[in-house]
């Protein structure tokens, strides 16, 4: 499995924007037939930090992600509400070691 994990600041006045913006990415992703997490988390500490983790089955399924209208929609729309780039930083997954670990039920 490949993980994802990135780091979003926001400007404060876009907190909302992000969010829904975020949102919609994230319902779209859950639909790919690669994808089987995506959380979108914000910091309880810095409201203006949020953190995305998504979970694919591999590589390509991130790859695949990358095309897809809705995360390049996702991508042009919350480019200016960001108050420094975002950072992704990609992992192997150790455990669980199964795929339906990550499969909400």
């Amino acid at each position: 499995m490949y993980v994802v994990c990135v780091s979003v600041y926001v400007k404060k006045e876009f907190q909302d924007e992000f969010i829904k913006a975020t949102l919609e990415n994230a319902q779209n992703t859950r639909d790919e037939p690669l994808n089987f997490r995506f959380d979108v988390l914000q910091c309880l500490d810095d409201p203006n930090k949020f953190f995305l983790y998504e979970v694919y089955k591999n590589e390509e399924g991130i790859t695949a992600h990358k095309e897809t209208d809705h995360y390049k929609k996702w991508r042009e729309t919350v480019a200016t509400m960001m108050a420094k780039p975002r950072e992704g930083i990609k992992h192997k997954n150790i455990f669980p070691t199964t795929e339906e670990a990550f499969i909400a039920k």
